[in-house]
């Protein structure tokens, strides 16, 4: 493990996701006490996508946009995590992207199952598309991302608005993403305990997200069977994190299906260890992330 991130390690709160309610709360704190993202000069506003139900949305305008646009969805198992949770995040994407963010609050597990949050994450690329003058932004280039569970949903989104003629997406930001149920690669079996994100949360995690249903290539994009003319993608993975495998072999399908991918695998990190924002390597996974979208997003 990279040594600066190691000596957090401590620090960080263990979440079981056996209480959703308690774990929330643990989140919020967490993220509470992060360091805060600079909005000085950023149009920051409130807004409420209609739909069934209604979404509520965070969207952040930087001073100098260029256009582009992201819809930008937060990380957290399925379970955690909002709008202001995410928010220290969602800023620095568009400080260092240029892009516009429209970051979701998506409805959380297990309150609220499959295809709950997925619709809301969809509901959000429609609206976008649709009030692109409205925001400023060019309909022709919106990308979908998110971290973790987010990550997932963003490829999701992405598969759903390919099958039926959705708007179109230019881009998928796809950070450490949460794909497989099925947990059988060798990082999901051998990561059992690794630091946040361990393999005991990460069924937790999709119990919670599936409920009683069956997992579908919408609910977990890895078992999609064709990933033929989806948008170009950035695939980014933590060398211990239970998730790495099955993003790369995600990756790997995208480009076999004839898909533009970039793929960074991140030596001695762990899941979500970007939070670290001391460490060198989380500096300079926050700084690509920001790069990666203002390239994909260029006029």
């Amino acid at each position: 493990m990279d040594p600066e991130l190691e000596a957090f390690v401590p620090l960080f709160p263990r979440a079981d996701l056996v209480d959703p309610v308690a774990d929330r709360k643990n989140f919020a704190e967490l993220a509470a006490a992060a360091p805060q993202v600079d909005t000085t000069g950023m149009e920051v506003e409130d807004r409420t996508v209609p739909a069934e139900p209604d979404v509520p949305v965070r969207i952040y305008r930087p001073e100098q946009a260029h256009g582009g646009a992201v819809v930008w969805l937060h990380g957290g198992a399925f379970v955690m995590g909002g709008l202001d949770t995410e928010h220290p995040w969602a800023g620095r994407v568009a400080d260092s992207s240029g892009a516009v963010v429209i970051s979701v609050g998506y409805r959380l597990a297990p309150e609220h199952p499959f295809p709950a949050a997925f619709d809301d994450a969809y509901a959000v690329l429609t609206w976008t598309a649709e009030h692109a003058a409205e925001l400023g932004i060019d309909p022709d280039r919106i990308a979908v991302g998110g971290h973790s569970a987010g990550g997932g949903l963003a490829a999701a989104v992405a598969l759903r608005a390919r099958d039926e003629q959705g708007p179109p997406i230019r881009f998928q930001l796809l950070n450490q993403p949460e794909l497989d149920d099925r947990q059988q690669t060798w990082s999901a079996r051998n990561f059992t305990d690794t630091p946040w994100m361990t393999r005991d949360k990460i069924a937790a995690s999709w119990r919670h997200y599936l409920g009683s249903a069956p997992a579908t290539a919408y609910a977990a994009p890895a078992r999609a069977t064709d990933l033929s003319g989806l948008p170009p993608a950035y695939v980014a993975t933590a060398e211990l994190c239970p998730n790495r495998d099955e993003d790369i072999a995600y990756a790997l399908r995208l480009l076999q299906a004839g898909v533009s991918v970039e793929l960074h695998q991140w030596p001695g990190t762990f899941h979500g260890s970007q939070a670290i924002l001391s460490a060198d390597v989380s500096q300079r996974q926050i700084a690509e992330l920001g790069a990666v979208l203002r390239r994909a997003l260029a006029e």
